[in-house]
């Protein structure tokens, strides 16, 4: 039984309830559990509270219906923001405080008709790792990447969906040159928002508001003499444009990408009116991102998956497959799983795929190229994590989409 629970069950009616004091029991049965977000939503008869746990849902705990102005008040005072208002979105931020074990809070607020739905982003500073060898990485994906990293100038871009780590893997990347160059180095960002504070490196968080957007912040920048930058993401033709340029006259640029694969960030910036040539010239690499849950430990067992999954995998590899798969304890709070694995896409731009480029070949048959150039794709890295018995294959089919086999 978490804390809430407890706690609802020593209080002998529901007017007993110190709302101060339910608020920071679900958010300290959340943050033991290493969780991501806190959802708390008004369904049809109770206040569900659900926790992201290695990227998936999980309830957590129901509450009274009534609660829920209640609740929401709280999280408002803690996040400033106006208290009063329960008919826009609101978004704000709780500053880490010892109670909660020296978590910050990222409090989203959203109008729904039942009420309002409140989403929590966990931040805890002493849990992030920013060390490229912790991510997960495959060793070749690694090493590949660090090539990348140690040239003085081009594009790499990450993509992926949200919550794939591409902002973790980018910190990463950059804590590396930090590491490597020290104070001779010099790095910029420019971010929405600003997720963590890293030594050395100067960071900026756009501000429509005040028309601080990305075109304005990096035409700025330009000037600030930087060596590397990092852009938190490409999402117009203008920002797209000033990156691809950054990255033809010696800066080493380092942003993300939305796209449904990997191969086709071309022609999501060819749509952006982005010049095949310049793209080719541009741009070193595309990392394409996915995260994974791990088998606990503890309770992982062999197992063998449905008829229906195996005949995704290639007769030849059965024979030699190791499949596990999590069957449920108290260390993973009976999910099965315990933290996560990072797949990876990694296609390095040679000049086979330069010249696929310019001749703005389909994604498809751009993909192709880069297979026929050695670059696995990510249902190839996630299947033998699966072969392995690292996570279920349910898991590998769960984040790579069929048609990326």
């Amino acid at each position: 039984m978490n804390q809430t629970a407890r706690y609802l069950q020593s209080v002998s009616d529901q007017k007993g309830i110190e709302i101060a004091a339910l608020v920071n029991y679900l958010l300290i049965d959340a943050i033991k559990s290493n969780a991501s977000d806190i959802h708390i939503e008004p369904w049809e008869s109770t206040l569900a509270v659900r926790i992201r746990l290695n990227g998936v849902l999980n309830e957590l705990i129901h509450l009274p219906l009534d609660l829920m102005d209640k609740i929401s008040g709280r999280l408002k005072v803690m996040a400033n923001l106006i208290s009063y208002q329960n008919d826009l979105p609101q978004e704000g931020h709780a500053p880490a405080n010892a109670e909660l074990g020296g978590v910050e809070l990222r409090i989203s607020v959203f109008p729904t008709v039942r009420g309002e739905k409140i989403v929590i982003r966990i931040f805890d500073p002493s849990n992030r790792s920013f060390d490229l060898g912790t991510l997960g990485f495959e060793e070749e994906t690694l090493q590949i990447l660090i090539k990348l990293l140690a040239r003085p100038s081009g594009l790499i871009l990450f993509t992926g969906p949200t919550g794939s780590g591409k902002t973790t893997t980018i910190y990463a990347a950059l804590y590396h040159l930090v590491q490597r160059s020290g104070p001779t180095i010099s790095i910029s960002t420019v971010e929405d928002p600003v997720e963590f504070n890293l030594p050395m490196i100067s960071q900026a968080q756009i501000n429509p508001h005040k028309e601080f957007t990305y075109p304005v912040a990096l035409r700025s920048l330009m000037r600030q003499d930087p060596q590397v930058i990092m852009v938190g993401e490409i999402r117009d033709a203008e920002t797209a444009a000033i990156a691809v340029q950054a990255g033809l006259t010696g800066h080493l640029v380092i942003s993300t990408i939305h796209s449904g694969s990997t191969a086709g960030v071309f022609a999501r910036l060819i749509n952006m009116e982005i010049e095949p040539f310049l793209l080719a010239s541009s741009i070193s690499g595309v990392v394409g991102l996915r995260l994974v849950r791990k088998n606990c430990a503890f309770c992982a067992e062999p197992y063998q998956p449905e008829p229906s999954m195996l005949r995704t995998v290639p007769r030849e590899d059965l024979e030699n497959a190791s499949f596990r798969k999590g069957v449920g304890c108290k260390e993973c709070s009976f999910t099965g799983f315990s933290g996560r694995y990072a797949i990876t896409e990694m296609l390095v731009v040679n000049e086979i795929l330069r010249d696929a480029i310019m001749q703005k070949l389909p994604t498809r048959s751009l993909q192709e190229v880069a297979i026929q150039q050695g670059m696995q794709t990510l249902w190839q890295t996630g299947l033998r994590r699966a072969l392995t018995g690292q996570t279920p294959l349910e898991e590998i089919l769960r984040v790579v989409a069929v048609d990326q086999f």
